[in-house]
């Protein structure tokens, strides 16, 4: 076992530095918190295996403004709430190249 001495004045120093740390990190993710703790966020790959769907239907989806998404870190995600009120509607939507629903 490795034993370091240091001033008390600097552990004081490390402790308060770190306490700093932690109540930054707190004030920048509570503004987040809210929004990911009321609603659960699908990806891409969950959407398409909860809707029986390919990954370039859900494109299309997105492109037609028939499934909303929010982008993090370059990647997309949905509310469940979302994609459930689209299922429960049974997918009325025709995604055929014509751009005409059926």
């Amino acid at each position: 076992m490795e034993v370091i001495a240091i001033q008390k004045s600097a552990l004081d120093g490390m402790k308060n530095e770190l306490k700093e740390l932690l109540e930054i990190t707190k004030s920048a993710t509570e503004k987040y918190a809210s929004i990911f703790n009321k609603e659960k966020w699908l990806d891409n790959q969950e959407v398409c295996l909860m809707m029986k769907i390919t990954k370039r239907t859900l494109q299309t989806y997105k492109d037609k403004g028939i499934l909303s998404n929010s982008r993090l870190n370059r990647k997309n995600y949905y509310k469940l709430s979302d994609v459930k009120t689209l299922l429960e509607a049974g997918q009325p939507y025709n995604t055929d190249t014509d751009g005409f629903n059926n």
